[in-house]
C-alpha cells in the first residue's frame, strides 16, 4: 500500500482500512481543519515534509504523537503528520480565495495590521460583508479575493499562470511556494476538478494522449519526478528547480534540457 495514500499512523488506522489491514485498532477519526496559513505535511513526526495543507482544508485526525497529529486529507486523501498547533476545530466552509493570496484582517481597514495570510483555495467561512469586506469568524478578508466554493475558475491554466514567478518550493502548496505536483494541483482544484498530490499519483488524471496527436492547452507533461502543464502546443509553465520558480518554457527546449541534465524523457502525455 502507498504510504502517502494509507491512512495508517503505524499503530492506528482509519476504519476505511477494514479488510485490508490486519490486527490493528481502526477508528473513524476525528474531524477537523487546518487553522494556520499553510501546515506542513510530514512523512513522521519531525520528519520530512511531503506536502503542504492550506488553511481551511478539512482533515480526518487519526493518530496523536509527540506533539504531531497523524491525519488524512479530505481534498485528496494524502496522509501525514503535522504539528498539533496547526489544527482547528472543523467548521463549515462558504467560500475559497481565489487570487493567489490575500490576507486576514482583525478590522474591515486596509491600513490594520493583518492577521495572517490567506493562499490560493483556503476555505473560509463568510458570516457577513461590510463594504467592500467579507466577515469570517476568524477575521475580514477583501471581497474581491473570494468566491462561493460553488463558483469555480473556468481555466487551471489561468489559475497556473497566475502564479507566474512564484518560487519554487519541495512539496510546497502556495504562493509562497510551489513545487511542480503542487502547481498543477492549486490550479485543477481552483477549477474545481479533483487532483491528486504528487506528480507519479497525477498520472491517473484523464487520458493518454497518443505520441502522434498534438497537443493542447491544458494538457499535462510527465517526466520521472515532475510534471508540467501546456499552456499552448508549443510551450508550457512548471514550478521547477532550474529557474527555482514558476515559469514558461517552450516545450522543445524543456525537453532537450531535461534530457541533457537529467537523463529523463518524457513518460506520458495526459488530457484531462
Amino acid at each position: 500500500m502507498d504510504r502517502r495514500l494509507t491512512p495508517f499512523s503505524g499503530r492506528i488506522g482509519h476504519i476505511s482500512l477494514r479488510g485490508r489491514i490486519a490486527d490493528v485498532p481502526l477508528t473513524e477519526g476525528e474531524p477537523a481543519q487546518i487553522g494556520t496559513p499553510l501546515a506542513p505535511l510530514l512523512a513522521a513526526p519531525a520528519g520530512a515534509i511531503d506536502r503542504q495543507l492550506i488553511f481551511g482544508d478539512e482533515v480526518t485526525v487519526i493518530d496523536r504523537r509527540e506533539g504531531h497529529i497523524f491525519l488524512m486529507a479530505a481534498k485528496d486523501g494524502y496522509c501525514g503528520w503535522v504539528a498539533a498547533t496547526s489544527l482547528a476545530p472543523p467548521r463549515a466552509a462558504s467560500h475559497r480565495v481565489h487570487s493567489p493570496a490575500t490576507h486576514l484582517y482583525p478590522e474591515p481597514r486596509v491600513q490594520a495590521p493583518p492577521l495572517m495570510p490567506l493562499w490560493l483555495n483556503a476555505r473560509v467561512t463568510v458570516t457577513g460583508e461590510t463594504g467592500s469586506w467579507t466577515e469570517t469568524p476568524d477575521g475580514f478578508i477583501p471581497k474581491s479575493h473570494l468566491a462561493p466554493l460553488d463558483q469555480a475558475a473556468r481555466d487551471p491554466v489561468t489559475v497556473a499562470q497566475s502564479l507566474l514567478d512564484a518560487p519554487y518550493l519541495w512539496g510546497g502548496n502556495s504562493a509562497a511556494g510551489v513545487d511542480c505536483s503542487g502547481l498543477v494541483q492549486l490550479a485543477f482544484h481552483a477549477a474545481g476538478l479533483a487532483c491528486p498530490g504528487d506528480s507519479d499519483l497525477q498520472q491517473s488524471i484523464g487520458q493518454a494522449i497518443p505520441d502522434s496527436a498534438p497537443l493542447h492547452r491544458g494538457d499535462l507533461l510527465f517526466w520521472k519526478g515532475h510534471v508540467a502543464l501546456m499552456t499552448s502546443p508549443t510551450r508550457l509553465i512548471h514550478a521547477n528547480g532550474y529557474t527555482m520558480s514558476v515559469a514558461y518554457e517552450d516545450l522543445a527546449a524543456a525537453i532537450a534540457r531535461i534530457r541533457s541534465h537529467y537523463g529523463g524523457d518524457l513518460i506520458t502525455r495526459r488530457r484531462p
